[in-house]
């Protein structure tokens, strides 16, 4: 392997860097809004989860007692 001076290195990063497409303002904020609103579908779901699983407990457990 051969070895690469600072200077090639910088070189090559700023290369790969102007290969890269970068997201628009618009579609960065919808990519975000997304997230947002996935986390919080998943976080309701689990919470329903939870709670279903958490009364199931206290019922069975509330039979032997």
């Amino acid at each position: 392997m051969a070895k690469t001076t600072p200077g090639e290195f910088v070189r090559q990063v700023r290369q790969e860097g102007a290969k890269v497409t970068w997201p628009t303002r618009k579609e960065s904020g919808v990519t975000t809004a997304m997230v947002l609103i996935m986390v919080m579908l998943a976080a309701l779901f689990f919470l329903a989860v939870d709670f279903v699983l958490s009364n199931v407990v206290q019922f069975v457990l509330g039979l032997g007692g």
